[in-house]
């Protein structure tokens, strides 16, 4: 058994078509077909169903992928260690982040890390929590921006920020004249929420679950821009992070803040236990910390557009 080998039935694994992945791979379509069939013979299972209809793996084939892709990702750690032994700043990172962050977060933070890493490249990944995690584990990411709580002893984690919640209401809402309200006047209102998947809609549920309110199930969002743009059309209300609230400020929606202990989350990074990055990653963590920092208090100016009139948050 060889990595290449293993390498070939990762690709077969994601393109589920042998052209497809001895494309990818750089070689002839009959090399990695014969390279496939050498893997099955060595290991004396059959890994893919072959069929007109294309290729299917088997039970032990999709076991045997998991396994060769978390044997690839330590290989990949052993070449970033070896490669970080002699330049430690220098090398590619391939950073994971949620989509109701990653708008909002990346464009401040991408310019800050060419400045202080000017050698490192970066390789930015967005997908919803459960796919960044699923390919954190798998070797595919170096490290993930995910909300906390995430509970995997095989992960390492460094808390990055805490944002607030803000309710958007559209321009003409009763309540777009008020400065702030109580969790508990959300009682009998509805909310827009994001589609299922989304670790934001979650949150959003805690709050309404607290405050009595309960969700528009008419209607369910795909992304924080849709929701956004649904609230200026006077389609209904919801809720926004903070950092997402005023990207870009729209004169059609009025922003509120809560009075008292405001509903929030919670932002860390996290990667593998043992990862040769460890140390590197550290930094890179306060690096985000501070711009996450900065972002938050000027969120938080007394003059900042979008609201009627605000009050001290913090």
């Amino acid at each position: 058994m060889t990595l290449r080998e293993l390498e070939y039935l990762i690709a077969l694994a994601e393109h589920r078509h042998f052209g497809r992945a001895a494309e990818v791979c750089a070689v002839t379509q009959p090399t990695l077909s014969t390279q496939i069939r050498k893997l099955e013979e060595h290991l004396g299972a059959p890994l893919i169903e072959r069929s007109s209809r294309g290729v299917m793996l088997t039970p032990f084939g999709e076991d045997t992928v998991v396994r060769a892709r978390r044997i690839m990702g330590e290989v990949d750690d052993i070449k970033s260690a070896a490669l970080r032994s002699l330049e430690p700043e220098a090398g590619t990172l391939r950073l994971g982040i949620f989509p109701t962050l990653g708008p909002y977060f990346l464009p401040h933070v991408v310019p800050r890390m060419h400045r202080q890493f000017p050698d490192l490249e970066t390789l930015l990944i967005e997908e919803k929590s459960d796919r960044l995690l699923a390919r954190l584990r798998n070797g595919g990411l170096d490290a993930a921006i995910l909300a906390l709580p995430v509970n995997d002893d095989a992960l390492r984690s460094e808390f990055l920020f805490e944002e607030a919640f803000l309710l958007a209401v559209p321009r003409s809402h009763p309540l777009a004249q008020r400065a702030s309200l109580a969790l508990d006047e959300l009682d009998r209102h509805d909310l827009m929420l994001l589609e299922e998947g989304h670790c934001l809609r979650e949150q959003a549920l805690d709050v309404c679950r607290l405050s009595g309110a309960s969700e528009r199930t008419s209607f369910r969002a795909t992304s924080l821009e849709t929701l956004r743009q649904m609230v200026g059309a006077e389609v209904g209300m919801t809720l926004l992070p903070e950092l997402a609230a005023f990207h870009p400020v729209m004169d059609s929606i009025r922003l509120l803040r809560f009075d008292g202990t405001a509903p929030t989350r919670r932002i860390g990074i996290f990667w593998r236990q043992g990862s040769a990055m460890n140390a590197f990653l550290v930094r890179v963590a306060e690096l985000l910390r501070q711009v996450a920092a900065e972002l938050i208090a000027e969120a938080s100016a007394p003059d900042r557009v979008g609201f009627a009139h605000l009050p001290s948050s913090r």
